[in-house]
């Protein structure tokens, strides 16, 4: 309760010190309703950490960490047996006694190492998508995930999960560009990809090597890049060169060919257009469904429509 102690006036300062009159404020109404965010949680605790026995724990089958670092893993491990785990790991209850990973690989490996039977643990209610959604999140903000680790992590949401880049986006609190640019790395071959990891390039190296058509073009790029140690500018600069080439080499030749390949911007009206087609029947009470996969050269899309 908030009190106003106020001075009587005309009284003498000694009387002033020890008596006055004592009232209580008016105040503003500070009632605050959860109700509405209860209703919107969408992610619940089955109360504070619980000690789990690491063998009923199962890896999630969406991690998006391909690969561990073996010296920061015994480093963790030897700082958790020195120490002790500050940070319960996170899973999620699949059936009675049995429990998948959401959050804390590392930390759940390193106990493994050092023969610890339990671990401490959060256990939340979320579905199998929330749970890969929330594992990418985790790496993506402890900042252990490679770009290229991170843009399959989006693909498998998207293609396994059924999302949409949007919903993704929204999830993840970025934008649907940012979600297009990471998806898109992956059109690069594999052997590409994996000479951009073993090299350390950025993704501005990768983002540059996407102009190039052929995956021929783009290893020789790479021979360059790796062999000269060139920057971000360099590389684009050597893209361009190459690109001008390779136009300059087609003029020479002939007339360019009559059928040219449809750019990404218009594929993606097509899968617009089948996605709004199937908004348009769960609308009309279908309940139809459709999961987008993509690979290299096509987007194979399966929809589908129960009969009843």
């Amino acid at each position: 309760m908030f009190f106003d102690y106020l001075k009587k006036t005309g009284e003498t300062e000694t009387s002033r010190s020890y008596d006055g009159e004592v009232r209580e404020l008016d105040r503003t109404d500070m009632t605050i309703d959860l109700s509405g965010i209860t209703r919107s949680k969408k992610v619940v605790s089955h109360g504070n950490s619980q000690s789990i026995p690491i063998s009923c724990i199962k890896p999630n089958p969406n991690q998006p960490r391909l690969e561990m670092d073996e010296d920061s893993l015994n480093d963790l491990a030897a700082s958790i047996e020195n120490y002790g785990l500050m940070q319960p790991i996170t899973v999620r209850q699949t059936i009675p006694f049995e429990y998948e990973l959401v959050a804390g690989q590392r930390r759940l490996e390193a106990c493994r190492r050092l023969g610890m039977d339990y671990i401490p643990a959060v256990v939340l209610k979320v579905n199998e998508t929330d749970g890969a959604v929330m594992a990418l999140v985790e790496n993506i903000q402890r900042e252990n995930l490679n770009y290229i680790e991170e843009a399959e992590a989006y693909s498998s949401l998207l293609n396994e999960h059924g999302l949409t880049q949007e919903e993704l986006a929204s999830k993840l609190g970025k934008s649907q560009s940012t979600v297009a640019n990471k998806v898109r790395i992956l059109r690069l071959p594999t052997e590409v990809r994996a000479i951009l990891c073993e090299f350390g390039l950025t993704e501005r190296h990768a983002r540059a090597l996407l102009k190039l058509k052929n995956k021929e073009q783009q290893l020789d790029a790479l021979k360059q890049i790796t062999g000269r140690s060139l920057n971000v500018a360099k590389t684009e600069e050597l893209v361009e060169r190459m690109l001008k080439k390779q136009k300059a080499d087609a003029s020479r030749g002939g007339a360019a060919p009559a059928h040219l390949p449809r750019t990404f911007k218009d594929i993606r009206v097509f899968s617009n257009t089948i996605r709004k087609a199937v908004d348009l029947m769960k609308k009309s009470g279908v309940n139809a469904t459709a999961k987008r996969r993509e690979a290299d050269d096509y987007i194979e899309y399966l929809i589908k429509i129960p009969k009843e």
